[in-house]
């Protein structure tokens, strides 16, 4: 296994670590009902997925 001879700066190690952050995710609204809905997620309000009924849900009264 490689040992390193010397030290890496902190700015070398900073510079290696830009690219490593978290990444809001993406937002789109359903087409059945509007509500806001992650990417390729079937819709937590009326259960459509692509226009098609993927989840049938049940009405609570």
């Amino acid at each position: 296994m490689a040992h390193p001879k010397h030290k890496h700066s902190s700015s070398r190690r900073d510079k290696r670590r830009t690219h490593d952050k978290a990444v809001p995710a993406t937002i789109a609204s359903c087409s059945n009902c509007g509500a806001a809905v992650k990417y390729h997620t079937v819709c937590p309000e009326c259960g459509y997925y692509r226009g098609k009924l993927a989840i049938e849900k049940e009405i609570t009264a």
